[in-house]
This record gives C-alpha cells, sequence and structure tokens, in this order.
C-alpha cells in the first residue's frame, strides 16, 4: 500500500501538475470510460464541522475523496479545510494508496477552472474579479495568472483582516490588487470568479458585459448560489459534469430548464477532445459550472504517486 502525507503532497504539487492531471480526469468525465458517483454530504456531532464524499472510477483508477472542513481547526493550529483520496486495486478492491491531500485539493479546484478559462476566456483577458478572499482564492488567482496575461484583481468581500491581508498577498505577486464593489468588479472584469459559499446570487447579470468568462466555484452542495440565473440565456454554459452540477453545482437554479431542453450545457471534456466548440466569438459570455468532480482527485492522486516514484 502507497501512503503519500500532506508534507510529501504538498511539496510535490504545483500548478503545472494539476492542470495537466486535471486536464485529463476532465476529458475522461465526458467520456464512456468513466463513472462518478453521487457525492455524499455529512458532518460531525458538530454540525458546523462538514464533510464530502465523492467517489467515481475510470479505466485505471477506483477511489475516494474525503473532503472536511473542521470550524474549530485553527484555533489549534491546524487547517480548516482538509482532503484525503482513497485509491482502490481496480482487481482486488484492496487498499491501494492514501493520499493526504489538503493543499492538493486547492490547486486541483483552481486547475480546474484554469482549464476551463484556458477554453473559454478570451486570450487578452487582463482584469481578474474573485469573490471573496478565503483559502481558495489564492490559488484560483495564480492558477488563472498562469494562463492568461492577467494584470489587475479586483477582490469583492466582506471588510476584514483576512480581506486585507488577501489583497496584500496578491500584489506582492506583482499583480494590481485592489477591493471593489460587486458591481465595479463585475463590470470590469474580463473573467469573474466566485469563491464563495452564498446561498444568493453574488452581483446582478445586467453588469456582465460582453465577452465575459465567468466562474462559479463555490457551489458545491444544495443550496448554495453564486449566480444569476438570469444570465444563463445569454451565456453559453458548460460544466464539469453535468449530472453533478445540476445536483450541488451552481446549475441546480436551473435544472428545470436545462432538463427541458430549454438551456444546453456543454462538459467542458467535450470541448479538450473537439467533440464541441469553446468560446466561438470575443463577444460571447461563457459561463463554467466547476462543482468538483471525484476524477480530479484520482488524476491528481496518481499523478502524486507517479512523481513521487520518480523522486525515489
Amino acid at each position: 500500500m502507497i501512503y503519500v502525507s500532506e508534507e510529501e503532497s504538498a511539496a510535490m504539487v504545483t500548478h503545472e501538475l494539476a492542470f495537466e492531471a486535471v486536464r485529463r480526469a476532465l476529458e475522461a468525465a465526458a467520456s464512456d470510460q468513466s463513472g462518478v458517483f453521487p457525492a455524499v454530504l455529512g458532518h460531525s456531532s458538530e454540525p458546523t464541522n462538514r464533510f464530502s464524499v465523492k467517489s467515481g472510477w475510470s479505466a485505471q483508477l477506483t477511489g475516494v475523496k474525503v473532503g472536511s472542513f473542521w470550524s474549530g481547526n485553527p484555533a489549534i493550529g491546524l487547517p480548516r479545510h482538509n482532503s484525503t483520496i482513497v485509491l482502490l486495486d481496480q482487481h482486488t478492491g484492496r487498499l491501494s494508496a492514501v493520499i493526504e491531500a489538503g493543499k492538493v485539493n486547492a490547486f486541483r479546484t483552481a486547475a480546474a477552472d484554469a482549464v476551463a478559462a484556458d477554453l473559454l476566456a478570451r486570450h487578452n483577458a487582463r482584469v481578474l474579479a474573485i469573490f471573496g478572499s478565503g483559502n481558495q482564492a489564492t490559488y484560483e488567482v495564480a492558477a488563472l495568472a498562469r494562463i492568461r496575461p492577467i494584470a489587475e484583481v479586483l477582490v469583492v468581500s466582506r471588510p476584514s483582516e483576512r480581506l486585507d491581508a488577501f489583497v496584500e498577498q496578491i500584489a506582492r505577486t506583482g499583480l494590481g490588487a485592489r477591493i471593489a464593489s460587486a458591481e465595479e468588479a463585475v463590470t470590469a472584469a474580463d473573467i469573474v470568479v466566485t469563491a464563495t459559499p452564498s446561498r444568493e446570487p453574488l452581483f446582478d447579470a445586467a453588469w456582465v458585459g460582453p465577452g465575459t468568462h465567468i466562474v462559479s466555484m463555490g457551489s458545491d452542495a444544495p443550496g448554495k448560489h453564486e449566480l444569476p440565473t438570469e444570465l444563463y440565456p445569454r451565456a453559453s454554459l458548460f460544466c464539469d459534469l453535468l449530472s453533478q452540477s445540476i445536483e450541488i453545482g451552481d446549475f441546480q437554479h436551473a435544472r428545470q430548464k436545462i432538463e427541458a431542453g430549454m438551456l444546453a450545457v456543454t462538459p467542458i471534456g467535450d470541448v479538450i477532445e473537439g467533440r464541441a466548440a469553446g468560446r466561438q466569438s470575443d463577444e460571447e459570455i461563457t459561463v463554467f459550472d466547476s462543482s468538483g468532480i471525484s476524477l480530479q482527485d484520482l488524476f491528481m492522486a496518481d499523478t502524486l504517486i507517479r512523481a513521487k516514484a520518480q523522486l525515489s
């Protein structure tokens, strides 16, 4: 049995590694050579301590990812977010590998949004608006700045010391960064990323200009809601996996229209494979619902195991 500790996985993971692994996972998700099972959401005896279980399979991999959010961890010097990936032997079902992947999970999530943006955002996208200033926001900015010439980051979040620290952190990377209102940020942005636990739309659809690319990343459970549904008829819609997107992603709020054929949604894997078009004009508005699928975790785990073997 292979074991990769949090320290090892955090030392090995990079945005480049995550991008390639997640791209392969999204490609696999759009094929008939993989499967993803419904996410299971739970909590401990303390309801604020939450976890999700995501599982799936591909031709080479079978396994589970357990992602947790333990609200009181900072008080004992631990991060709130943690992640563990378990791989099973394809032939026997016995334990094959355990990968502690708290930091890896942040790279993996940002990588999915970068893969989609590389296909859907305008090539000259320079202004990024990000809603939220939590742990994930830092990774989102870095992943997107790697694949587009981002020069300015507009941050929309509640006033706090964490918000101020986040803006300073982004500025230290050489990007222009400042706090903005929701309307100012969306109106000016080439790319909008929502990385929040919101349960109501974060901005007005009328603020979105032609050519904008929008990512909903925070909607990963029933009831979460970041994007205005009024935007969807004006946009080209994409997702990581439709069956999950309409259950726990932001497209859950347009499920009836999607299932009735009134709104078309394209899996991003079909764009990767060339079976469907991505952005088709500079005026097109594109939306990517990034609900986070288990195949991303399985492919990340496999890539990290291979990287560890090369270091041995």
